[in-house]
């Protein structure tokens, strides 16, 4: 794994006092979209298809700062849309840094070495510019259906490492995916320099214009099983040991959706990042009035059926880690070896 000690230790603190206090129900990571605007238009994507006067919106930095006090989980991740079109991302990060919240801001890479050059930007262990990267060149560009982007992804990559920051990549894999170039990718990830990767399969959103292929239960547990199995030492990853095991189908999670809650220009969104069915006007009153029971698996939702996504079960994960000796030893485990 690859996260820095002081992150490892400040969320593990953090999991470790919410367990004592009792509380079975606690945000870990804080999905911040301060606008639905993108650069791209990739295939796979639901965000970016709301009417043009929704698009033309954004939320305030008081607002983002307000929900983010209001949560309070230690990590806070941007996505987007994309980020770097938010007219006062700069600030926005600054003061999140201010507060020590570890960020995640999530981009495509198309503008940001112009914001590296503008000065938008300092180094921080605090902040990790996590780039959107679906594979290798042919399959990235297919992905994000614009030819080029990932040769400017790589080399916005080279440059904020060359400048002292933070770099991981974050990857959605859909059936079809070739697991000798998945692997191929990895190396190339790492030739790059970058900190770690994510990894998650591609979740069904409604109003995605590809529909045909977002991966089942069964077939991504095969094509994981097929991509991490017998690992490179050198491989990085930016996410728990436990969470690429269940990816595998070694383990059977449940979603726990209230672990990455979503705040966005329409308040707190029911029930996660992933699923629209409402809003919460407070973080409290998500929390308190969801019906989480009508989500995850288990509740025989068909749109949670095959969902697999990180955002609901990586938190799990890291629960799953504090919650026993077992897990715990298991994660240390997974973590030494590099092995799933």
């Amino acid at each position: 794994m690859s996260v820095p000690l002081s992150q490892m230790w400040a969320v593990a603190s953090y999991v470790v006092t919410q367990r004592l206090a009792g509380r079975t129900r606690y945000p870990l990571v804080l999905m911040l979209e301060p606008l639905f605007r993108c650069n791209l238009a990739c295939a796979g994507c639901g965000k970016i298809q709301y009417p043009a006067q929704i698009l033309r919106k954004h939320l305030t930095v008081e607002q983002c700062l307000s929900a983010v006090d209001e949560c309070g989980a230690p990590i806070v991740s941007i996505p987007g849309g994309e980020p770097l079109m938010y007219p006062e991302i700069g600030r926005l990060v600054k003061e999140l840094v201010a507060r020590k919240k570890y960020v995640y801001l999530c981009t495509n890479a198309l503008l940001l070495t112009a914001k590296l050059e503008d000065g938008v930007f300092e180094p921080s262990k605090y902040l990790s510019f996590s780039i959107h990267m679906d594979g290798l060149r042919d399959e990235h560009d297919e992905a994000v259906c614009r030819d080029g982007v990932y040769d400017e992804a790589v080399a916005a990559i080279r440059e904020a490492l060359r400048r002292g920051f933070r770099v991981t990549t974050n990857t959605t894999l859909f059936d079809g995916a070739n697991p000798l170039r998945v692997r191929e990718f990895f190396d190339a990830m790492m030739d790059l320099g970058v900190e770690g990767m994510m990894v998650s399969p591609g979740y069904s959103y409604a109003k995605a214009p590809d529909q045909e292929h977002f991966l089942r239960r069964r077939r991504a547990h095969e094509l994981f099983t097929q991509i991490l199995s017998g690992p490179k030492r050198r491989w990085k990853f930016n996410q728990s040991p436990l969470f690429l095991q269940f990816l595998m189908g070694k383990r059977d999670f449940e979603c726990t959706p209230w672990g990455n809650p979503t705040y966005n220009m329409f308040g707190w969104q029911r029930p996660c990042y992933l699923l629209q069915e409402g809003y919460a006007a407070t973080f409290q009153e998500l929390m308190e009035t969801t019906q989480w029971e009508h989500y995850g698996r288990k509740s025989g939702n068909e749109k949670c059926r095959d969902c697999m996504v990180h955002c609901g079960y990586e938190p799990t994960a890291v629960n799953h880690t504090f919650a026993s000796w077992r897990g715990f030893r298991d994660t240390v485990a997974a973590t030494v070896t590099g092995r799933f």
